[in-house]
């Protein structure tokens, strides 16, 4: 059986592509390079939206991503059902193509954030979460400037009911999200972003402060495996 195929994409600026697609590897699939600029996601099973300073970010961050060659392609796949995870500056294309509701603003104090932190799982509900457990803590890095969430109350309200909030700060709110939320996930649940790195958890080689972001990867394997 061939191993499931995990897009990974790269825009002007990218800089956790590589990661991600090791990550990809590590639990056993094959990562599938995808450029920005491609007319199609070559069949892939899922794809993985990683973070960096995507082209454009001056303007708003992935304001101009969100209008990219591939994204006109990703936009209605994963509306279809397509598994789709971005992190950071993937969760913030994510919400500028309103594949995800809110938006992502500048931290609380306006300072650029990078440390090790604290998280709990929510939902296990999404492709990207089956091996985790409900309210387990975990620890990611985190890297980012404009990480606070926010969004109308109305929408917070409905994320909130319908069990959307996929992740939530512990420990501290590093930038000031509305609720600690730090990811959320689509209606349909197969969409997720989050503001953390988990393809920077995987192996106690590089340091990281844990391996918790295997979950995420051996997680999608899983369901795209069985299918």
């Amino acid at each position: 059986m061939s191993a499931a195929r995990v897009g990974v994409v790269t825009f002007p600026g990218t800089l956790d592509d590589q990661d991600a697609a090791r990550a990809v590897r590590h639990a056993g699939g094959e990562a599938v390079p995808l450029w920005h600029a491609d007319p199609d996601l070559k069949g892939v099973d899922a794809v993985f939206l990683p973070g960096g300073f995507s082209y454009g970010d001056y303007l708003r961050c992935g304001a101009i991503s969100r209008f990219a060659p591939l994204m006109e392609e990703l936009i209605p796949a994963a509306r279809a059902g397509l598994p789709v995870l971005g992190t950071c500056n993937g969760f913030q294309i994510l919400c500028e193509a309103h594949l995800l509701p809110g938006a992502l603003m500048r931290n609380a104090g306006l300072h650029y954030i990078c440390r090790d932190q604290g998280i709990r799982v929510e939902s296990t509900t999404t492709p990207w979460t089956s091996a985790f457990t409900e309210g387990q803590e975990i620890v990611l890095p985190i890297k980012h400037g404009e990480g606070r969430y926010v969004a109308d109350q109305a929408t917070l309200e409905a994320l909130e009911a319908g069990g959307q909030v996929v992740f939530r700060y512990v420990g501290g709110n590093p930038n000031g999200s509305l609720n600690d939320i730090a990811g959320i996930r689509n209606e349909a649940g197969n969409i997720v972003g989050l503001m953390p790195h988990p393809e920077h958890a995987v192996e106690d080689l590089t340091g990281a402060p844990s391996t918790d972001g295997r979950g995420f990867f051996t997680s999608i394997l899983k369901k795209l495996v069985n299918a």
